[in-house]
């Protein structure tokens, strides 16, 4: 969304507070010998999130033009297509009206939180200022009831983001929207843009709340008490939750939401803990879907987000093939594909050359077997029906791992001056999802410095998969592979990435899957003065 220019005043909201939340809230770590990390040292040896560092590094991107946004918190009851839910969302639609602006812009988005609880606002993807990230606790206070927040941040990357809360399992509500990064010199030649947000859905269907889950879940398989253990980290990231809704939950007042024996081969096996009642397709299900209007002949730029909380997606176009050109913001070498699927957090970003007629377009939940559908209509005929799956989701594949990096954005060549091994640990028995054998905690973080090639090793000793999101950064693949933020890691499977440290002060790695995060599978990454 686009306003025009308006005098913006941004609260002091920060202050000696934030930086106490950046040094003493947490705990330290230092370097260990040959590169590695590990615990030892004191706070004040960190950058913190609203230090001289994060505004040097933010006058250099610069000062654009400023796109004026306000948006809402709210409790509001939202038509899915014929099943009307009580939920809270951006305003009164799902996703929330999308924000749109031109990379070089500075963004000023004030949030007000008419919400009976506290929140914030996380921007996935973006490489922004570390005090407008939105981790509560971490990168800022919380955004109070009846409170709002000013956030503003130079937008510096063109490509395809989204934003939704870092606080509890809110982002399983109706709390997210896509927000779209124009290109001002865009490369691409297309007619029409659609973008197609998917999501799992329990919120608000037969008394069920994504609080009411986790605190089904946090029980473990079989419903053994296991402690509970990851309902509140603290204030480090995806916590607070609401005890009304676990005390439902506990009562039977809810139904059981845990999924058992759905399997993915795509995934490596497990396919999810949450037996979701709906899937959406831009807040629509499959019984009332969206319809996508076009010309035959059309190029379309299909802007593909997973909104998910616990739903990978397998998704492909009815009769249709599709060009991939960009996987989380950033440009890859074209690669033509039947389908694709994408994780929780995932973005890609296709071209198709539109048929004459009416076409579904299927987003199959992995291994749940249930789907999401939307319609692309170019010309007579009837629409295909909620159970339509198109033969190209059992065609040709395409995974963030067979991408190649465009030319323009592929890490230069250069060895790791250090290494951070992540352990991705725990299980559904006990729900102690973990990194490194710890649950999150804010007294841990890992040390990285200035100007380090950083590589991530990604161990994933679970049987579950994750898909892990690096926050403020992106990090390529081996080998020149895609430019990403956001990265399934299989079972049983290494996967190594490698960032730049270029953007100072504390940053959230984490697990996508937002039960598996506020479990206690999440970190931090902590800049050395």
């Amino acid at each position: 969304m686009r306003t025009h220019n308006r005098t913006h005043t941004r609260r002091a909201v920060l202050g000696a507070g934030l930086a106490a939340a950046g040094g003493g809230l947490l705990a330290a770590c230092s370097d260990g010998a040959g590169g590695s990390s590990s615990p030892s040292a004191a706070p004040a040896a960190f950058v913190a999130p609203d230090g001289a560092e994060v505004a040097a590094a933010e006058a250099k991107r610069g000062s654009g033009p400023v796109r004026n946004v306000r948006l809402t918190a709210t409790r509001t009851r939202i038509d899915l297509g014929g099943r009307t839910v009580d939920t809270w969302a951006y305003g009164d639609r799902l996703p929330g009206k999308e924000v749109r602006v031109t990379a070089g812009d500075t963004l000023a988005l004030t949030l007000a939180n008419h919400l009976p609880e506290a929140t914030s606002m996380h921007w996935h993807g973006l490489a922004l200022r570390n005090d407008m990230d939105g981790v509560p606790g971490v990168t800022q206070r919380p955004v109070p009831a009846g409170a709002s927040f000013d956030y503003r941040f130079a937008v510096t990357h063109p490509g395809t983001y989204w934003f939704h809360p870092h606080s509890g399992v809110q982002q399983d509500r109706g709390l997210y929207a896509p927000l779209i990064v124009e290109d001002p010199e865009e490369p691409l030649q297309y007619d029409k843009e659609w973008v197609v947000v998917l999501d799992d859905w329990v919120d608000g269907v037969d008394g069920s709340t994504p609080d009411a889950v986790l605190a089904e879940l946090s029980k473990g398989m079989g419903g053994m008490d296991h402690g509970g253990g990851g309902m509140d980290h603290g204030g480090g990231g995806m916590h607070h939750m609401s005890m009304t809704a676990a005390k439902a939950a506990e009562a039977g007042k809810s139904p059981s939401r845990m999924l058992m024996g759905a399997t993915s081969p795509l995934l490596g096996g497990d396919a999810g803990d949450v037996a979701y009642p709906h899937y959406l397709v831009n807040g629509r299900t499959a019984a009332d879907p969206e319809t996508f209007t076009a010309r035959p002949g059309d190029r379309v730029r299909i802007r593909f987000i997973n909104a998910g909380g616990d739903t990978a997606f397998r998704v492909a176009l009815g009769d249709h093939k599709m060009t991939v050109t960009h996987t989380d913001g950033f440009p890859v070498e074209h690669a033509e594909t039947d389908a694709l699927l994408l994780g929780m957090g995932e973005r890609y970003d296709v071209l198709v050359e539109a048929k004459d007629g009416v076409f579904p377009l299927t987003a199959l939940a992995e291994g749940k077997k249930e789907a999401a559908l939307a319609l692309l209509r170019t010309g007579d005929g009837s629409a295909p029906g909620a159970t339509a799956r198109p033969r190209e989701l059992e065609g040709k594949l395409l995974t963030a791992g067979r991408l190649k990096a465009g030319e323009a954005v592929r890490l230069r060549d250069r060895s790791p001056d250090r290494t951070v091994t992540l352990r991705l640990t725990g299980s559904m028995a006990k729900y102690d999802w973990a990194i490194n054998g710890e649950r999150y905690a804010p007294s841990r973080r890992l040390p990285v410095a200035a100007g380090e090639r950083v590589r991530l090793s990604f161990v994933n000793a679970t049987t579950m998969w994750h898909p892990m999101h690096l926050h403020g950064h992106t990090f390529g693949l081996a080998g020149g592979g895609a430019r990403k933020d956001t990265a399934i890691v299989l079972p049983g499977k290494r996967l190594d990435v490698d960032f730049d440290a270029d953007n100072p002060g504390l940053w959230m790695l984490h697990c996508h899957n937002v039960y598996h995060a506020e479990s206690g599978m999440m970190t931090l990454l902590g800049y050395r003065k």
